[in-house]
């Protein structure tokens, strides 16, 4: 997928399920105010994407997933619950995952790509991460980049 068709991907989704809560605002009527306070969140959706290669911009997306986690967790993600936890544990630093001790990983090089596309609690997200093989990928945290 060329690096046009993936931003555009991206943004569709994202524009979706930031604005997707909009739609109709204008002729709703208002909630009780017990009931407000509940209805504000900062927009957390990403869109993650894994392939094998060096770099994104050279790669192919063999998979992509959806993750969304406020004001629920939901999204395409096989694990979105666990996921959004991870997240919210790290405080959104997806560098701070750490990988699980106990496993144990070939030494082969076979390079997978895994990038984070979104928003998270209201901040923009372009993040890029190359993994020296499938394996190693998904040891880091539990969830996250296991789809």
């Amino acid at each position: 997928m060329p690096n046009t068709a993936r931003w555009a991907a991206t943004l569709t989704l994202t524009a979706t399920a930031v604005c997707g809560p909009l739609t109709g605002a204008a002729v709703a009527t208002p909630a009780p105010v017990a009931h407000a306070a509940s209805g504000l969140y900062a927009p957390s959706s990403l869109v993650l994407t894994t392939g094998h290669g060096h770099t994104a911009v050279a790669v192919t997306p063999e998979r992509a997933v959806t993750l969304t986690c406020a004001p629920t967790a939901s999204g395409t993600h096989p694990a979105a619950s666990d996921a959004c936890a991870e997240l919210r544990a790290a405080d959104g630093d997806f560098d701070a995952l750490a990988a699980r001790s106990g496993v144990k990983c070939t030494k082969r090089y076979d390079p997978v790509v895994v990038t984070v596309q979104g928003v998270w609690r209201g901040q923009r997200v372009d993040y890029e991460r190359t993994f020296a093989n499938e394996c190693v990928k998904s040891t880091y945290g539990t969830a996250l980049f296991t789809f």
